[in-house]
């Protein structure tokens, strides 16, 4: 295409040869860091939207710079000849079809000028004569026309640049988005004498960025429902538990026989919220309920079981079951829920005129009881985790306890990085430590330090009573 007049400066000189080799070089290097990043992602082989979204980047980051590299090599040999030999219409695979394409429309003539690269972009023959400016709408989309008509005549009438897309369909059924670049040129009367134009095809980019804003669409719309996921669970454990911090205080129709303190870890993460609970009820009969339990999971869904678990304990208690019957109908009541879920648990009625602990577990850490500086694992009755089996038989135990003993149960995870005989070990080792505390409260908060500061990967419960007479 020959040299144009632009309307208010003249014609750019090409750069040299070399300055644009070393662009192409600099632009290479880029891809090539670009595309190890990309490779870094995929082996990760996530699924998670912030994933895709990752390597959706980095896609449209390497098309940008395949386009630039190619372009810059364009720029670097020149345009084609109008009557050179096309190329395949489909662009190799990775590529953005980058050819650049270059037009120019005679206004005084009524004749057009196409590079061979405009032809392969438009799908045109290049046999074929280059369309009109009239005719250039034939090959644009209906609902594009009119943004194509009305950059044309802005560009005529007003000596405006041209700088928008339109979507053209292909002899081939293909439908390409084409970015267009022009101005006028100015005869020298100041009259419109001819426009100018550079159009290249950027389906593919559009793709990528479409690719790429979607998938921050769906990792926003994840986080969110994460966020809401997790406030929900919060608010069903605030509503259903009693407080975190602060002895628990009980109506006690009688004297004060118990001082009861419980603690919830939360998990590092703080992410999810898991199904575990502690309780303490005063029950109708004088005695007093004490239970922890955990659910396996996390999430609402999880929360809203337990929140269901815990109702039924503290309903079928309240109609005086004793803990290990209310052990099978808890069973019973998960194994029949619409999620299958399994559970573990400790209940405890204590008789305040006996001084008597009856307790049940289901597949749970047995209670620690501590007297006199020392501390013991209660020995455990039989009994397998909720939701594992249909139809088993839960044992029951009895202790007698003294004034002045404490009680601690717990969910697992309390012990950081340890379970089972070795975490009871460590919290045994307390004994001499919480011999010293004076109430519930602060018999929980040695714990606490002791144990609170640890990663943990998982939330647990911790309950303590104290016998005071």
């Amino acid at each position: 295409m020959p040299s144009h007049l632009s309307a208010d400066r003249p014609a750019a000189q090409p750069p040299g040869r070399g300055s644009v080799d070393a662009l192409i070089s600099q632009t290479r290097r880029l891809k090539g860091d670009v595309d190890a990043v990309r490779r870094d992602a995929e082996e990760e082989g996530s699924d998670h939207p912030r994933g895709r979204w990752q390597r959706a980047l980095c896609d449209l980051a390497l098309h940008q710079l395949n386009d630039l590299d190619e372009h810059l090599a364009q720029l670097r040999d020149g345009p084609l000849p109008t009557a050179a030999v096309p190329e395949p219409a489909t662009p190799p695979q990775g590529s953005l079809l980058s050819r650049v394409g270059s037009a120019e429309w005679n206004l005084q003539t009524d004749e057009a000028s196409w590079s061979g690269e405009l032809y392969q972009i438009l799908g045109r023959d290049p046999a074929a004569p280059p369309l009109t400016l009239d005719e250039l709408p034939s090959l644009v989309l209906d609902e594009d026309r009119p943004k194509l008509t009305a950059m044309v005549t802005n560009c005529l009438v007003d000596a405006r640049p041209i700088d928008g897309e339109f979507r053209i369909a292909r002899p081939d059924g293909d439908v390409r988005t084409v970015h267009m670049m022009g101005e006028p040129v100015l005869d020298t009367d100041g009259s419109t004498a001819s426009m100018w134009a550079v159009l290249r095809d950027v389906s593919e980019l559009r793709r990528s960025q479409r690719a790429v804003s979607e998938t921050r669409d769906s990792l926003h719309h994840q986080r969110e429902a994460a966020r809401t996921e997790h406030r929900l669970a919060v608010e069903l454990q605030e509503a259903v538990l009693p407080p975190w911090r602060g002895s628990l205080r009980l109506p006690h129709r009688g004297p004060r026989t118990l001082d009861i303190a419980a603690r919830c870890l939360q998990a590092s993460t703080r992410t999810l919220i898991g199904g575990d609970w502690y309780d303490a009820l005063e029950l109708t009969d004088g005695e007093t309920l004490l239970s922890v339990g955990d659910l396996t999971g996390q999430g609402v869904g999880v929360t809203s079981n337990m929140t269901m678990l815990l109702g039924a304990v503290r309903g079928m208690a309240m109609a005086g079951a004793q803990p290990g019957q209310l052990m099978a109908w808890l069973n019973q009541l998960l194994d029949a829920t619409v999620q299958p879920a399994l559970g573990s648990a400790v209940c405890c009625r204590y008789r305040p005129g006996t001084r008597t602990l009856v307790w049940a577990q289901a597949g749970h850490p047995a209670p620690l009881l501590f007297r006199d500086g020392t501390g013991r694992v209660l020995n455990a009755p039989h009994g397998v985790l909720l939701g594992a089996t249909s139809g088993p038989v839960y044992g029951q135990a009895e202790e007698t306890l003294e004034v002045g003993d404490l009680l601690l149960l717990h969910t697992d995870g309390l012990v950081p990085g340890h379970t089972g005989t070795a975490a009871a070990n460590l919290l045994l080792d307390l004994a001499p430590r919480l011999a010293g505390n004076g109430t519930a409260e602060d018999c929980a908060q040695t714990v606490v330090q002791e144990f609170g500061g640890s990663e943990r990967e998982d939330n647990t419960c911790l309950l303590v009573a104290k016998v005071t007479s």
